[in-house]
C-alpha cells in the first residue's frame, strides 16, 4: 500500500514538474524553471523549517544542544538522503533483497535479524543494511507494516511472527533494529507478548519513545500515538520487568529534525547513545552506527 502511493507521489510531482516547465519555457522561461525546481526540490525549505523548529524546542532541553555548523550539516544530509528513501527504495525497489530464512542460505547458531521501520516507510528503508547482510549466514526479516496510518498496537502480530521466524531459522533469539516509530512497534510487542525472553536486544534509531513535538499535527492513529507524553505511551511501562530496559540501546541525534526534543529518543536504563550532526533518516545510515550494531550479532 505505501509503496504504491509513494509511486504515485514520486510519478506526480515528477509529471507537474514537468508540466509545468512545459506550459512556460516559450513564454515566462524564468517562471518556467523557478516553478520546475519549486516542485521538485520544494521539500528542502521544508527540512530548514524542522531544523530551525528543532533548534528552538530543544533550547529547555537537557541534552547538548547542536551547534548551527551541525544543524546544518545534517539539513543537507537529509536533502540528498530523503529523495533515495521516499522516491526510490521504498516505492520502486521495496523487494529488491528479499528476507532470508532459506536453510541453504542460513547458518543455524547464528543470529538473525528483524528489521523494524518508521512512520511512512516500509522495508525498502534498509536496503543497504541487507545488502550489507546478504552472504553472510544470517536470517533475516524486514517488515512492511500495516495499516500505514492505523494503531501501532496493531504491528505487534507482524512483529512476532517476524521474531518466530527467524528463531526457527536460527535456533536464537533475534537482534530487531528498530528506526523510528518501529522502536516503538518493538516496546508495544515486548509488552504485549511478554516477550522479553524472545529477544537478544533491542536497537533503536531516533525513535520517539517519549513522543516528539511534531506529532502535535498528525491526524493519523499512530501519529497521535507518538505525541509527547501521550497515554498510549504511558501504557508501554505498566507492569514492565524491572531489566527491560536493559534490552535496549537508543541511538539519539541532536540534530533530528522529526523527533525532538533530543532526549524523548531516549529510554532511562537505557544504553543511550547520542550522534551529531546527523538527521533523522541520514542517522539510519551512518557507517559506525551499522557497524557497531551489526557488531550486536
Amino acid at each position: 500500500m505505501l509503496a504504491r502511493l509513494q509511486q504515485i507521489i514520486t510519478i506526480g510531482l515528477l509529471a507537474a514538474s514537468l508540466a509545468w516547465l512545459a506550459w512556460f519555457h516559450h513564454s515566462a522561461p524564468m517562471l518556467a524553471v523557478s516553478g520546475f525546481l519549486l516542485i521538485l526540490l520544494g521539500y528542502i525549505a521544508l527540512l530548514g523549517l524542522e531544523f530551525l523548529l528543532l533548534r528552538y524546542i530543544n533550547k529547555t532541553d537537557p541534552a547538548p544542544l547542536a551547534t548551527p555548523a551541525e544543524l546544518v550539516q545534517a539539513w543537507l544530509g537529509e536533502t540528498l538522503v530523503a529523495p533515495r528513501i521516499f522516491c526510490w527504495r521504498q516505492p520502486f525497489r521495496a523487494h529488491a533483497i528479499p528476507d532470508n530464512l532459506a536453510p541453504g542460505s542460513v547458518v543455524k547458531g547464528q543470529r538473525g535479524v528483524v528489521f523494524i521501520h518508521g512512520f511512512f516507510c516500509n522495508r525498502g528503508f534498509w536496503n543497504p543494511w541487507l545488502k550489507r547482510l546478504q552472504g553472510t549466514g544470517h536470517a533475516y526479516v524486514a517488515l512492511s507494516m500495516e495499516p500505514v496510518f492505523g494503531s501501532i498496537d496493531d504491528y505487534t502480530p507482524q512483529i512476532e511472527a517476524a521474531v518466530q521466524q527467524v528463531t526457527a531459522a536460527t535456533g536464537m533469539p533475534p537482534l530487531l533494529v528498530c528506526h523510528s516509530m518501529g522502536g516503538l512497534a518493538a516496546r508495544a510487542w515486548l509488552q504485549t507478548m511478554r516477550a522479553d525472553g524472545a529477544v537478544h536486544h533491542i536497537v533503536t534509531i531516533g525513535a520517539p519513545h517519549q513522543g516528539t513535538w511534531l506529532a502535535r499535527f498528525s491526524h493519523s492513529l499512530n501519529g497521535q500515538q507518538m505525541r509527547l507524553a501521550s497515554s498510549w505511551q504511558a501504557q508501554l511501562d505498566a507492569g514492565m520487568p524491572t531489566n527491560r530496559r536493559a534490552l535496549f540501546t537508543c541511538w539519539y541525534s541532536s540534530s533530528d529534525n522529526i523527533v525532538f526534543p533530543t532526549t524523548s529518543a531516549t529510554l532511562a536504563g537505557a544504553d543511550n547513545r547520542l550522534v551529531r550532526g546527523k538527521a533523522h533518516v541520514q542517522m539510519a545510515f551512518w557507517p559506525p552506527l551499522i557497524d557497531a550494531t551489526l557488531a550486536m550479532l
